[in-house]
């Protein structure tokens, strides 16, 4: 508050006023108080003659009483409301601050604390770091522990490096990665470790990201205008890093789990595919042609995800299928056909146990559903067909016809596609026969039969 203004409200406040003027009558005597500018504000019994005492506030002058020496104690207590009623203001807006931050902190918590993705951890991060410092740049660094750098996952503005790559040791950045100890430098130019980046950086706060001890990167923002960042700033940034931390390891954790679960069900499907040996990596391939073409099709992640599982483990039914008929040279009786469907609902039996595998059931036991309805084992028709086994039967089938069997020959790419625009619309799906087309499928046939002539 302007010390020139202050006098005039403490003197009208609604509980002092009454006291102040019961205190000036008990006194009886003339004086005069006016603000710091010189502008009477009370006047009693005239212009006092006599000393001026000062009125004190926080050390500064915010008026004077003249008058006897009685007037000293009306301006003691005048400096005494004055210094109580600042520091309410002052308790008043370190505790809005403290809520301000409580409230941001626990909005991060909620936000990030079932986050599982690493890099949607950081764009929380980043938009939380937007809401409540001023800054013009903000980015995460995480550590890649086979190169030894800490690389971008995450940014807004204009970078605050040369690369999104930091050395160890090299810049604020990397000397934070090295300490440890998050750090304010509010003259970046002046600062011996700055390394030009894309932006002219004036102010720069930077916080490493520490779990369990470790430092596992850093988060740092800065602004293009001299900013003062303060000590009450770099506290609260060096908290949403902690918590940024907590979050990142979380997903760091899920997504090795992920890896070794996916891992886990590939070699399971490996193994039961390893029973023929004329179908060698044709469940890796049909994986790759299932999420090209749902890429094309703009599958969410939930979907993505189950038809990533749902192709791995579409013929894991076929364990329940006996050699004399999966293996059989020639072609198949009716009778062994009949046995060969009922791989899709013995997939469905296997996997609709196991809590982590349920959302591959459709996938599983619909790939061979037709899009006219006559497919198996449901008889299910157009939409009534989950997206995913819609998805895998184009894939499945391509593979199907496009690899050598003991009593036939596979066929060639102009041949295949010409089947799969042949049963658009009966067997197959419209939609995601387009998407077939559109998909980079043939990347990913070549690999494939490439790197099976590989192992041959």
């Amino acid at each position: 508050m302007p010390t020139s203004g202050m006098l005039g409200k403490v003197m009208k406040k609604r509980e002092f006023a009454p006291l102040l003027s019961q205190f000036i009558a008990a006194l009886e005597t003339p004086l005069v108080i006016e603000n710091c500018e010189g502008t009477i504000l009370l006047a009693i019994e005239g212009a006092a003659e006599g000393e001026r005492h000062p009125v004190h506030a926080s050390g500064s002058v915010i008026g004077w009483v003249s008058g006897n020496g009685k007037a000293a104690a009306v301006a003691s207590l005048l400096s005494h409301q004055a210094d109580s009623d600042r520091e309410k203001r002052t308790l008043a807006g370190e505790t809005l601050n403290k809520y301000r931050e409580i409230t941001l902190l626990y909005d991060i918590v909620e936000k990030v604390s079932s986050c599982l993705d690493i890099k949607e951890v950081a764009r929380l991060i980043i938009e939380e770091a937007r809401r409540v410092f001023t800054l013009s740049s903000v980015s995460v660094l995480l550590l890649n522990k086979d190169s030894d750098v800490l690389e971008q996952i995450g940014e807004f503005g204009l970078g605050l490096e040369t690369s999104a790559a930091v050395s160890r040791g090299v810049g604020i950045a990397g000397c934070v990665w090295e300490s440890g100890r998050s750090e304010i430098v509010n003259d970046v130019r002046s600062d011996h470790r700055f390394v030009e980046g894309k932006a002219v950086i004036s102010s720069l706060m930077c916080a490493p990201l520490k779990a369990k001890d470790t430092v596992v990167g850093v988060i740092k923002l800065g602004n293009d205008q001299p900013v003062t960042y303060s000590a009450e700033d770099l506290k609260l940034f060096t908290t949403l890093a902690s918590l940024a931390a907590v979050a990142i390891e979380n997903a760091s954790l899920y997504e090795q789990l992920k890896e070794a679960f996916y891992t886990t069900v590939y070699t399971l499907a490996e193994t039961i595919e390893k029973r023929d040996p004329y179908t060698g990596n044709h469940t890796k391939r049909v994986m790759e042609y299932s999420l090209a073409i749902g890429k094309v099709l703009e599958l969410p992640e939930a979907d993505t995800a189950r038809l990533q599982l749902g192709a791995v483990l579409h013929d894991i039914g076929k364990i329940g299928v006996p050699d004399s008929v999966l293996l059989k040279e020639s072609s198949l009786t009716d009778e062994e056909f009949e046995q060969i469907k009922k791989h899709a609902v013995y997939g469905e039996e296997i996997i609709r146990n196991i809590t982590q595998l349920k959302q591959a059931i459709p996938g599983v036991k619909h790939h061979h559903e037709k899009f006219n309805g006559r497919g198996y084992p449901d008889g299910l028709a157009g939409d009534q067909i989950d997206i995913t086994a819609r998805i895998i039967a184009v894939a499945d089938s391509f593979d199907a016809m496009t690899t050598n069997r003991p009593y036939r020959k596979g066929l060639s790419l102009d041949d295949a596609f010409g089947e799969l625009r042949k049963y658009s619309g009966t067997q197959f799906d419209p939609a995601v026969v387009d998407a077939f087309f559109a998909a980079d499928v043939m990347e990913a046939f070549f690999t494939a039969n490439a790197r099976q002539k590989i192992m041959l």
